[in-house]
Order: structure tokens, then sequence, then C-alpha cells
């Protein structure tokens, strides 16, 4: 692969969620361009198996969209450095009100791997106990439990539209549902 050469990173806008940057690039044939790059501390998402063997949902509005989505459970992590299981179990505790007695690492995703470094670690989570949501002062979701088939239709009928839950829902019932 030829070569290139990052020769300057500058920082536009450090926002609450993710920074803006505009890199200068020296590309193979010598020129200099610029490309736009967003840095994100990374996140973890769960798929919430139920005692009963339905997912835990969450249906929350989505500023982007201007619309509510139909979501796994999913959250930023605080810093670089904390661990994505960690991050999992806090976002399914928030989110769902439900702790995990067993988290095992699903996939890993880039959401975005033209302009951004977001990287989000999915885990199952079984054993669920319940315990209370802690709902940001922000946040506003329902949780919902749907069997995967239920899901999965819904993927296909484009009512899921969400990367991170689409990827995360054939994953599971690709390894999980045979």
């Amino acid at each position: 692969m030829e070569k290139f050469e990052r020769l300057k990173r500058t920082l536009v806008h450090k926002g609450a969620i993710i920074d803006y940057y505009q890199d200068t690039i020296k590309v193979p044939n010598g020129n200099i361009v610029t490309w736009d790059f967003i840095g994100h501390k990374g996140a973890a998402a769960v798929v919430a198996v139920n005692n009963d063997g339905k997912l835990l949902m969450v249906r929350q509005y989505r500023n982007a969209l201007d619309r509510e989505t139909l979501e796994i459970p999913a959250g930023g992590l605080e810093n670089v450095d904390e661990p994505t299981d960690v991050a999992a179990a806090r976002e399914l505790e928030e989110e769902t009100g439900y702790k995990a007695g067993k988290l095992e690492l699903l996939l890993t995703l880039r959401t975005t791997v033209a302009f951004c470094n977001e990287k989000i670690d999915v885990y199952v989570a079984t054993d669920l106990q319940p315990s209370k949501q802690h709902l940001d002062e922000d946040e506003f979701i329902n949780v919902e439990a749907y069997d995967i088939e239920e899901l999965a239709q819904m993927v296909y009928d484009c009512k899921i539209q969400d990367g991170k839950t689409v990827s995360a829902l054939m994953a599971y019932k690709n390894k999980y549902c045979r």
C-alpha cells in the first residue's frame, strides 16, 4: 500500500460527545489534502437477553433523526481507558433497570470508518436481575421486550435502522439462535 502521511491535525471544535478536527494529509501522489476527522471516546452496547429469552430494547428520541428509534441499550465510555464491559454493564442498568449476571463479547464495530474513529464493543448480557433505571436528566427511555424473530423482521422491514442495533441483532441471531 502506498504511504499516506498526516502532516497536521487541527481541533476545530471540542464537543460533549465528539471532537471535530481537520487533518492535513500528504497523499501518495504528493498532493496535500484536507480531510475531516471526528474523534470519539468509544462506546459499549448490550444485547440484553431476559430470562424468558426475549431481548430488552430501548425506545428513545434521537435528535439527529427527529424521531424515536428502537435500539439495543448503549452508551459512551466515560473515558478512553474505561473497560467496555464496565461501560456495557453500567449502560444496561442505567437504561433498562437490569443488572447482568453474565456479559460475553459478541462483536466490535467501527461505525463510520471514512471520517470517525468510534468503536463500539457489543456484549450479550444474560442472567438478568431487576435493579433500577438511572436515566440522565435528558434521557427519556421506554424499555420493551421482543423475541429475536420479531426484531429480525423489523430489520428486514427497515423499521430498525440503527447500525449498531442491526449488526448486534443479526450477529446474535446467527450465533445463538440456530
